[in-house]
């Protein structure tokens, strides 16, 4: 068992016995996982998450990059290439869209950080609010869980640019574009030393595209891959999505305690978002990463930090279960609530059988919480 404790107090536990590996992200959730299928040369593990009182259960293909396991979602289903396109392609308008949200408690209490599309000119931007808002969801039930309700009154204050220099700030300022309009929604003139602080932090609309890219992207790989489904490979060295130089931005999904590169230990939570900036990971699988948005008390905005591999798999593996859950809802509304008429949307068999949900879930969990409650009572009164 391995247990680490966040920097806000938060708690991860791993398990492995008898040949399925059990994760606790503590307020997050967690996921039990085991072997469930071999196919074209590759072995697949199903995950049961527990989030919420309820199990999500997802396929995920296992293989090796430099030595190293990685674990890459696998759709279960798959649609056809006119679904796609039309997924992928401007729509022949730009949809007005309800989502329903205006008095949900998460959107109120992130109604500073987070704002939806006020148009969708694509499914792409569709997309990206549908994958923010299940973020949100995820961090907000998270606080919630840990008794943590923010300043009380549900506003958003921005987190310090912490031990940076006037120059240093100025070079982010110029060199990063997406810094910038991060840095001037958040704080404005007052970088520019014109008056106080904004008082909340703000997703801006250049990182929200920035992340309808890589929707687009990943919708047009997924056509490909639907294409191909029949193909078969020997696993070769294929490279993750982690690590790909194609792919650079990540949306957060889980509570991340991290180290800026001056040493200054800090956290980001479900919805922020960075962007890797190194390729090549170092002896403890690490690269760099920037943060491109983030949230109150969190890991300030242009800071580097270090972020392990298997973490920006993760993210990305999440990107793509809720690309999918969001694909399957345009489906089921094509045609209705301002969303223009789709081709033909059936699907067809994907990469993997869909997995039938391990329901010991929960229980599992509550075992292991169990046991690392009492390895820590023992390891402290060995201690003392």
């Amino acid at each position: 068992m391995t247990i680490n404790h966040g920097v806000h107090g938060g708690r991860s536990i791993t398990s492995t016995h008898n040949g399925r590996t059990i994760v606790s992200h503590g307020r997050y959730g967690g996921y039990s996982q085991r072997a469930y299928y071999n196919h074209g040369g590759h072995s697949y593990y199903q995950r049961t998450y527990y989030r919420g009182g309820h199990y999500y259960a997802y396929g995920y293909r296992n293989y090796y990059y430099g030595g190293h396991p990685y674990y890459g979602y696998a759709p279960a289903y798959y649609y056809g290439p006119g679904y796609y396109g039309w997924a992928y392609n401007p729509w022949p308008a730009p949809v007005y869209y309800g989502w329903g949200w205006g008095g949900a408690p998460w959107y109120g209490f992130y109604g500073a950080y987070y704002a939806p599309y006020p148009v969708y000119p694509t499914a792409a931007f569709w997309l990206t609010d549908y994958l923010l808002a299940a973020s949100l969801q995820a961090a907000y039930a998270a606080q919630q869980d840990n008794g943590d309700n923010g300043d009380g009154n549900g506003q958003l204050v921005p987190p310090a640019i912490q031990n940076a220099t006037g120059d240093e700030i100025a070079a982010l300022w110029s060199t990063d574009p997406l810094v910038a309009a991060q840095l001037q929604a958040t704080y404005g003139t007052y970088m520019l030393g014109g008056g106080a602080a904004a008082q909340s932090t703000q997703l801006t609309p250049e990182i929200k595209n920035a992340i309808s890219d890589e929707m687009k992207n990943e919708i047009a790989a997924e056509k490909d891959a639907a294409a191909n489904k029949d193909s078969t490979s020997s696993g070769g060295n294929e490279i993750p999505a982690a690590l790909n130089p194609k792919v650079r931005i990540f949306v957060v999904s889980s509570e991340e305690d991290l180290t800026t590169s001056d040493g200054t230990e800090c956290a980001l939570t479900a919805g922020d978002v960075i962007s890797r900036t190194t390729d090549k990971p170092d002896d403890d699988n690490m690269v760099d990463a920037l943060v491109k948005s983030s949230k109150k008390d969190e890991c300030a905005v242009g800071a580097t930090v270090g972020v392990a591999v298997d973490d920006l798999q993760e993210m990305h593996n999440e990107l793509r279960i809720q690309m999918d859950a969001g694909l399957k809802e345009l489906a089921d509304k094509q045609g209705k609530n301002g969303l223009p008429a789709a081709p033909d949307t059936k699907t067809t068999t994907g990469e993997v059988p869909a997995p039938t949900p391990d329901t010991s879930v929960s229980s599992d969990l509550e075992q292991q919480k169990k046991d690392a409650d009492a390895a820590e009572a023992e390891a402290k009164q060995s201690n003392n």
